[in-house]
């Protein structure tokens, strides 16, 4: 009977786009959510955001987390304001950073709101956040840790077992097994080599697989000369000229990255001692969760018996008194500040008043999401739109894609031709739509597995042997 049990895939996000995961599995009226993002990026997106749940949350019955990210957890406290209270299941890792992710998002949020209400740059009377640090509080006690590679049962003959991704701290591929089917979701995959962290692992092959495509039609460049000197000649240029250096960079996993290349330029001579500064509260309790002891297996082996920074100027701006004074640099100095693609946080300050400056660099690293001042600025926007006003863009605008932690078009092919058994049928999501169209071809033609970019609300069903 197990068999015939009636299982489908609804594509409630990350579909025709790159931000908002959020993929259903009905399971014989069981609902688990795999993801449950944020829709980032263009506004027609963003809005999604604030439509209601297209079910009764109530019969959600768990969710299941890939990883921290904002547009793969940064929803949950919605659904618990709506009635959500199944679990959480998630890695260790995870769930220490969603604590920071969830909390200083409903923080920024409602900082942000009120700002509106004050200076009258809203439509909106009042303002308000899409939810509330008290949300966040509520959401949190439902997080349940799951080991890697392990299969926990999870009611209901359904099981969960996550692989690592690579990604970032507590990444993983999550494969879901029931009596009669399983399916594999890749979540966000990592680099075959990731510059902090272990390396990738592959799941366990499932008949049906959704995979990411974020790169999915192209490949990263190779290096042209030693690793980083992008960034090093970005830096040594832009003290000569008595400027500063911002890079917007995103709190979880990119800083350290970030980080651990400013440490290698500096110790191999290649850059100036100059001061650096984190400025974002997040990236700074996230820092803390990579170095802390509990973690040490996820990072790369000879990291985990020294601190994975290691700069002699380095300055952590905690404060909004600190955060400021950093808007209008006296010296040359590196200041890194949230959110990567300059979607919000401090890092809007900076920009506002160090864009208008020639002396300048702002140093964009990797991904910049369609819609974002991040992918304006990369695309050579000369005005951007901040806090209702329009700040020219006269520094040096640099993008290093050198950073980024997301497998390419290779990687992500070389990572499905891995699965064992082979998968009936992949559906590629979480990409822009020519990304997710592109890699789906290739997955169809070089790999002969059936792939397919499903539309936004697209219901499959997922019994094997189906086709």
């Amino acid at each position: 009977m197990g068999g015939h049990r009636a299982a489908t895939l609804t594509f409630l996000g990350a579909a025709g786009t790159v931000t908002g995961s959020r993929t259903l599995l009905g399971l014989d009226g069981r609902e688990v959510l795999v993801d449950a993002g944020l829709f980032q990026g263009e506004k027609r997106w963003r809005l999604r955001n604030w439509e209601p749940w297209p079910r009764d949350p109530t019969t959600l019955t768990d969710v299941v987390l890939t990883h921290a990210h904002l547009d793969h957890c940064g929803y949950l406290p919605v659904l618990v304001r709506e009635g959500f209270h199944g679990r959480v299941w998630c890695t260790e890792g995870t769930r220490a950073l969603v604590e920071i992710v969830l909390r200083d998002a409903a923080h920024l949020q409602e900082a942000d709101a009120a700002y509106a209400a004050r200076a009258g740059f809203s439509r909106h009377r009042p303002p308000l956040p899409l939810y509330s640090v008290a949300d966040v509080e509520r959401t949190l006690p439902l997080l349940t840790t799951v080991p890697f590679d392990e299969d926990v049962p999870v009611g209901d003959d359904l099981s969960v077992r996550m692989t690592r991704a690579g990604h970032i701290l507590g990444a993983a591929s999550v494969t879901l097994r029931w009596d009669g089917g399983s399916v594999v979701f890749s979540g966000d995959l990592g680099r075959a080599e990731h510059p902090v962290l272990r390396s990738r692992d592959v799941p366990p092959g499932a008949p049906f697989v959704v995979l990411e495509s974020t790169y999915g039609d192209r490949d990263h460049p190779e290096p042209d000369g030693p690793p980083h000197e992008e960034l090093a000649d970005v830096v040594r240029r832009t003290v000569r000229r008595g400027g500063s250096v911002l890079i917007p960079a995103f709190a979880v996993d990119r800083t350290e990255v970030v980080l651990r290349a400013l440490s290698d330029l500096w110790r191999d001579g290649r850059i100036p001692r100059v001061p650096v500064h984190v400025d974002s509260p997040m990236a700074l309790a996230a820092l803390d969760v990579y170095r802390d002891p509990r973690f040490r297996d996820e990072l790369r082996p000879e990291l985990r018996d020294g601190d994975l920074v290691q700069l002699p100027d380095l300055h952590e701006a905690r404060s909004a008194a600190e955060s400021i004074e950093l808007n209008d640099p006296r010296s040359p100095c590196i200041v890194i500040s949230a959110s990567g693609m300059a979607t919000g946080g401090r890092v809007l300050h900076h920009l506002r008043h160090m864009l208008p400056d020639r002396r300048h660099s702002v140093v964009l690293t990797g991904y910049q999401a369609v819609g974002t001042r991040g992918r304006d600025l990369a695309e050579g926007a000369r005005l951007i739109k901040m806090h209702g006003r329009y700040v020219p863009v006269r520094a040096e605008v640099v993008l290093v894609e050198e950073f980024s932690v997301h497998a390419d078009a290779d990687e992500l092919l070389g990572w499905v031709g891995a699965l064992r058994p082979v998968p009936e049928t992949v559906f590629v999501n979480h990409g822009e739509p020519e990304a997710a169209a592109a890699l789906a071809a290739r997955i169809d033609s070089e790999l002969g597995i059936v792939a397919v970019a499903p539309r936004h609300g697209e219901v499959v069903s997922v019994r094997p042997g189906t086709l």
